[in-house]
């Protein structure tokens, strides 16, 4: 199988994740600071990114740059939060 096919398969699982994430906040089955919404959100930011810098499509590769980045912060906080004394 060619690297492309491969490439193509991870571009759509991130779709796929990324809508995901979008669906459930949207019915309400998840918050949108809750850590599956931004697990999901990163883990297909991070392949959109693949997929994007692989065909040259620059711009939406810095906008799934932005998007993982966000997800991170909000899971670091999310996580400070947590640890922090008295919770």
């Amino acid at each position: 199988m060619s690297i492309g096919i491969w490439v193509d398969v991870i571009g759509w699982l991130g779709a796929l994740s990324v809508l995901v994430a979008y669906f459930m906040v949207s019915l309400g089955k998840w918050d949108g600071k809750s850590s599956s919404y931004q697990g999901f959100n990163l883990f297909g930011g991070a392949c959109l990114i693949l997929n994007t810098i692989f065909y040259r499509a620059y711009p939406s590769s810095l906008v799934n740059l932005v998007w993982v980045g966000i997800a991170i912060y909000t899971l670091v906080s999310m996580r400070k939060r947590d640890q922090a004394p008295g919770k």
